[in-house]
Formats: structure tokens, C-alpha cells, sequence
């Protein structure tokens, strides 16, 4: 009897253990369509929640190029619009356009040639409201009317509007005697008319072209870039908005890595509530590592960073918060046949979960930088996929449950 009862038992908690699990024959990975043609590029992903958009550059025709997005409607992607094409644009592998959404009206930006020069370009908005059909084009971010770079655009629902943060390249055009400052991070909020409101400088002195990212807290919107020392150490800061005003900038930890160039990599950073999460690559020491970082105070103070990848680490990294104990993270890292896309779930304490290798993907600059949104019970992915110097990108979603 004792045999036939362990027996029993046994055959249970397989039964149990089967139904927590995927079943073998079931990938974790789902792959979508999607309505992005070949030769597209650059994909975006917003979600409030609820839903989710998709954003991407393709060609128009042999001279333009075209931001396109789809909306997400139920488990397939709507019928790709045009927000915009033009002819002018500086398209860039990793300062790519952008789209959110506050109450249906939504907000995007494309980067349009300002001179001659190869590096002199404008943020332009995109604007349609929820009552309108159509979208109002080619609004000005920033009027300093230099010609210089202005890029690496976040933005966010917030309040009535949105909350935009960005690079901008203003003060590095030659003075009267000669010199010039340096790339500075700047942020603003706009309304649903395209009005640029409370813009302020947070940091007059960061790294070129390293991606920034923004998140609302309920102490307000916080902004955290690479930023850029004297001594070129380019480490991870943060700026914050607490009662109406913005704090001085702050290292979220002192990797200490010092480099002579931009490494064209930046954080990403994800908040429910006053729980933040920041997720970002470094190479300090010439060790490529994958970090995450948690703080309960909207990031006035920060936990001690958790390593996710230090192996093969290429970085360029997504992070979403799951509740206000894990996070998800996303990051590249090399392998024998390029790259991976890799994600895990990690939880505030420093616990790790399995690490599952999403996509392989091309390791080079065309590859760009991986997506990553939560809907619902889905957690939804984009990435640029080349073959034979084609590039088409790719949607995918899995099952949090699973992580």
C-alpha cells in the first residue's frame, strides 16, 4: 500500500509540475505577423497597458522613407499607417523614431536634415489628436536654430500631454573665441496642441549618442542618460523632477568606465509607482556586462546593482517592471552564430530566473535595438531581422507566466 501511495503521489505532482510548464511541443516564443514591408527598420513599442502600437522606417520609394505604425487588436496587428515620408531625414541605426499615446492623441518624432552637415539635424514632431483624422507634421522640439545634433528622444504620457526628453547639441557649435561646450540632455512637456512647455537643461555636459530613457514616478518624471565626466568616465545618471523642480544629476552607480568615445548604448528604465527599475550596459575594467538596478524612492537612492550578463554581454538592453518586486529584462548578447536576444525575470532580492533566449539576431549595427512591451498576460517583442542585406522587422510575444 505504501508503494501503490508513493506511487500515486508521484504520478500527481508530475501531473502538477506538467501543468506549470509550457508543453514541450509549444515554443515559448510566439511569432506575429506584422505589417512592416521588407527593407523596414527601426521598430518601436509603446504600451499603456492595454494595448500596444508598433512604429518602424521603410522605404516609400527610391528617394523617401516612411514611419509607419500598427495598432495592436487583440492578438494581430492592424493595417500599417503613415504618419509621415520625406526625403531629408538622417536615419540612424540607434537614434530611431519613436510613438506614445496619452488618451488617444499620439505623439512621434522623425530627425530631419538641418544643413549640409553630416551631423546637423532637427527633432521633428508629429502630432494627431484623438478627434482628428489627420496629422499635423514637421513641429519644432527645440528653436535654437543651430546646426548641430538633436536626437535620442524619450517621451511619455503625462498629465494632459507628454513629458520628451532629449540630446541636444545646441551649445556645441564654435563660440566667438573658438571653443565648444558639450551635448546636453534637455527635457520639456508638450500639450495635445504641440505647445513646448517648462522646457529646462538637467545636464549640460553627457555622452554624444547614447540613448536617453525617462519614466513617471509618483514623485514625477525622472530622466536617466549616460552621462560624461571631465574625465570621460561615462557612467549611468539621473536627473529628477520632485515638487515641481529638477535635481541635480547623479550617478545610479559609479561603474567607473572610462572611454574616449561614445559607446552608443544607453540605459532604459521602467516604474510603477515609486519603484523603479534601471537596466544598462557598461564595459568598465574592458569587462562587457548586462546590470540592473532597483530603487523604492523614485531613484533618490538605489539598491545595490544586480549582474544579469557578463559572459558575452553586447548590451543594448529593455527593461519593464512585472510588480513592484521584478522586473523583466531584455539584452544582446554574442554567440557562435552572432547574437541572441535574451530575457529573464529578476526580482528586487538579486534572484534570477532561467534566462531564455527569445531570437537569434544579426550582432551589427542593423540589428538596432530590440523592443519590448507587456500587454496583459503578454510580453511583446520587435527587432530589425537581416538577411542577405535585407532587413524586415519581426514581432514576437511570450507568456509571463513562464518567467
Amino acid at each position: 500500500m505504501r508503494k501503490w501511495g508513493c506511487l500515486v503521489l508521484g504520478v500527481m505532482l508530475c501531473l502538477q509540475s506538467c501543468n506549470e510548464q509550457p508543453k514541450s511541443e509549444e515554443p515559448l516564443t510566439h511569432q506575429m505577423d506584422n505589417p512592416a514591408g521588407m527593407g523596414s527598420a527601426l521598430p518601436f513599442l509603446f504600451s499603456d497597458g492595454k494595448s500596444a502600437l508598433l512604429s518602424w522606417v521603410e522605404p516609400a520609394d527610391d528617394s523617401l522613407m516612411a514611419l509607419k505604425y500598427s495598432r495592436l487588436e487583440g492578438q494581430t496587428w492592424s493595417a500599417p499607417q503613415v504618419v509621415v515620408a520625406g526625403g531629408d531625414w538622417f536615419v540612424n541605426w540607434a537614434d530611431f523614431p519613436a510613438i506614445s499615446e496619452n488618451q488617444g492623441h499620439l505623439l512621434s518624432h522623425i530627425l530631419k536634415k538641418s544643413s549640409e552637415g553630416t551631423y546637423s539635424y532637427d527633432v521633428k514632431l508629429n502630432l494627431k489628436k484623438t478627434d482628428e483624422g489627420q496629422w499635423t507634421t514637421d513641429l519644432p522640439l527645440h528653436t535654437d536654430n543651430t546646426p548641430t545634433e538633436h536626437g535620442f528622444v524619450s517621451s511619455l504620457p503625462y498629465e494632459n500631454g507628454f513629458f520628451i526628453t532629449w540630446l541636444d547639441g545646441r551649445n556645441t557649435i564654435e563660440n566667438e573665441v573658438g571653443k565648444r561646450g558639450a551635448m546636453a540632455v534637455r527635457a520639456a512637456k508638450i500639450d495635445v496642441d504641440g505647445t513646448l512647455i517648462d522646457e529646462q537643461e538637467l545636464d549640460a555636459r553627457t555622452c554624444d549618442c547614447c540613448q536617453t530613457t525617462a519614466a513617471i514616478t509618483h514623485n514625477g518624471p525622472v530622466v536617466i542618460y549616460r552621462d560624461r565626466s571631465e574625465d570621460e568616465i561615462r557612467d549611468i545618471s539621473i536627473v529628477r523632477q520632485v515638487k515641481g523642480q529638477w535635481s541635480a544629476p547623479k550617478s545610479i552607480h559609479e561603474d567607473g568606465w572610462q572611454i574616449k568615445g561614445c559607446p552608443v548604448n544607453g540605459p532604459k528604465a521602467a516604474a510603477l509607482g515609486n519603484r523603479l527599475a534601471v537596466a544598462w550596459f557598461t564595459a568598465a575594467n574592458d569587462r562587457p556586462a548586462v546590470n540592473l538596478i532597483f530603487s523604492e524612492d523614485g531613484g533618490a537612492t538605489f539598491d545595490a546593482p544586480i549582474q544579469i550578463s557578463a559572459i558575452n554581454a553586447i548590451g543594448r538592453v529593455d527593461v519593464l517592471m512585472l510588480d513592484e518586486e521584478n522586473a523583466f529584462v531584455s539584452w544582446m548578447e554574442a554567440d557562435e552564430n552572432g547574437a541572441v536576444l535574451n530575457a529573464a525575470k529578476v526580482n528586487r532580492n538579486g534572484t534570477k530566473g532561467k534566462i531564455h533566449a527569445i531570437a537569434p539576431l544579426d550582432a551589427s549595427r542593423k540589428t538596432g535595438f530590440p523592443q519590448m512591451e507587456m500587454v496583459g498576460d503578454k510580453i511583446y517583442f520587435a527587432w530589425t531581422h537581416i538577411t542577405e542585406e535585407k532587413s524586415k522587422v519581426r514581432t514576437a510575444y511570450v507568456l509571463k507566466q513562464y518567467f
